[in-house]
């Protein structure tokens, strides 16, 4: 995923958080995922989109950016 903030220079920042550590599985059952997800978060930490577990699609991911960013 950090290869979004080559496709968003300047716009996204990516972090690959450890979902076996104890903050990120509660941050896990809060979102309503199984085991792992992706989210994206404003710059103020608001979750704005998130997409759970083994569905996640980058060209999703992508198309969700652009709608957020109004790219």
């Amino acid at each position: 995923m950090s290869g979004l903030e080559q496709d968003f220079p300047g716009k996204v920042t990516a972090h690959n958080v450890d979902a076996t550590e104890p903050d990120a599985r509660s941050a896990i059952k809060d979102l309503g995922f199984q085991s792992h997800g992706l989210v994206v978060r404003s710059a103020d930490g608001d979750v704005v989109w998130t997409q759970a577990d083994h569905s996640v699609r980058i060209e999703d991911v992508r198309g969700a950016l652009q709608r957020i960013l109004g790219s």
